[in-house]
């Protein structure tokens, strides 16, 4: 098989990468990192305006072996890039969908990897510090790298590829908005279609079909019914008088929307509504200090003050984190997250098209699961709400049959 799928001169549509070059080319020199060989899918579907390969959309694992895109960039030289796909990627070459200078074929990763050692020999040795993405490098190809380019030393280079992708463009916040807006549509919709004794494993089949429908991938279904917070699909019923949660994450474009919204079969008492109220609350009062220049740490400062005065103790939780191609990514807010990070954006000023994800959960013992998920971005001189309807109660079963 001919490596090489196409290793010529680069066409109109190839001229200037689809990124913003100086910008990454600004982020490797702070980190001192001389070239990159990029393995991660979003990575490098960012890196390419948006591509990603159909075949291997849902799965890696291939023969013995496994798909290993990679995107070797060279550190103010784009001519000096080389993009190692799978060999049926040269119908993807034919509809123009790559900007690097040459494209190449690989069997697995052990041949992706020796492609790209063998492409940055050729450039030679001033390339002292490589960056790779060690959660995405699999062990037999970060081996094969470091003993083909003993004289350069591989370093993490996630922080630059993530600061890069951390400010969205316009097209960027036009897929998060149409991906928050069609999961909360899609919420909605199996919300009013379905009656008391619905089990949890209906309704999620039911959101499923419904994502699909509009046009978004489907990624999962948190969800609750009752006093019960096991948020688990399961044969457990939604029944009259009960609260229903839907958190769901459905992506447009690889961007994800992820939001969750309340229900209930019948009319929420006087508790329920202060409850949700409660959440609400703590939900806009995290909104208030973001804009542009405003410090990270801004948002857990406004909303903190109602969590800790609420005495509700560990049953209530509050998160912000950044939403994007990747959940929880920058703006990185807190240190004390579900997912462990450090708070690099704790202290660092919010820049315009970060967008953040704001959730407060309340696990009440007797009324069950409460929570709202909101996704918003940051404007020059405030914020933008994408999917913010349908955050009160929702009236079950109304167009049920």
């Amino acid at each position: 098989m001919d490596n090489h799928l196409g290793a010529t001169a680069v066409d109109a549509r190839q001229a200037t990468p689809p990124f913003d070059s100086e910008r990454l080319d600004k982020l490797l020199d702070e980190a001192g990192i001389d070239a990159l060989v990029i393995s991660s899918k979003h990575n490098i579907q960012y890196l390419f305006g948006g591509y990603r390969f159909f075949f291997f959309d849902h799965f890696d694992a291939i023969g013995v072996s496994r798909y290993l895109p990679l995107l070797v960039y060279v550190k103010g030289r784009p001519d000096q890039s080389t993009y190692i796909g799978h060999s049926m990627e040269s119908y993807e070459r034919d509809l123009g969908k790559f900007w690097t200078p040459s494209v190449q074929a690989a069997r697995g990763s052990l041949d992706a990897a020796q492609l790209a050692a063998d492409h940055l020999g050729k450039i030679g040795p001033k390339l002292k510090r490589i960056g790779v993405e060690r959660a995405f490098l699999p062990a037999d190809a970060d081996e094969l790298l470091r003993r083909a380019l003993s004289h350069a030393e591989l370093v993490e280079a996630h922080l630059p590829l993530e600061r890069l992708r951390a400010r969205k463009t316009p097209a960027e916040l036009d897929h998060l908005r149409k991906a928050s807006d069609l999961v909360v549509d899609s919420m909605l919709a199996v919300i009013a279609g379905h009656g008391p004794g619905a089990s949890k494993l209906e309704l999620t089949e039911a959101l499923r079909r419904e994502e699909v429908n509009r046009g978004l991938t489907f990624e999962y279904c948190l969800i609750t019914a009752g006093a019960n917070c096991n948020r688990a699909p399961s044969a457990q019923t939604w029944g009259e008088g009960e609260i229903l949660s839907l958190d769901s994450g459905g992506n447009f474009k690889g961007y994800i929307g992820d939001l969750c919204r309340m229900a209930i079969h019948g009319e929420p008492d006087a508790e329920l509504k202060d409850l949700l109220a409660e959440v609400d609350e703590i939900q806009m009062a995290a909104r208030k200090p973001i804009r542009a220049g405003a410090l990270g740490r801004d948002i857990y400062a406004s909303a903190n003050p109602l969590v800790e005065r609420s005495g509700r103790g560990n049953s209530l939780e509050f998160v912000a984190h950044g939403m994007g191609l990747v959940s929880h990514e920058a703006p990185r807010l807190t240190a004390r997250g579900p997912v462990p990070y450090p708070a690099y954006d704790a202290d660092r000023p919010l820049e315009t098209g970060m967008v953040i994800s704001i959730e407060t959960t309340l696990q009440h013992p007797r009324r069950g699961f409460i929570k709202l998920e909101d996704t918003v971005a940051v404007t020059d001189n405030g914020w933008e709400a994408f999917g913010d309807h349908g955050r009160g109660w929702n009236r079950g079963g109304v167009r049920a049959s």
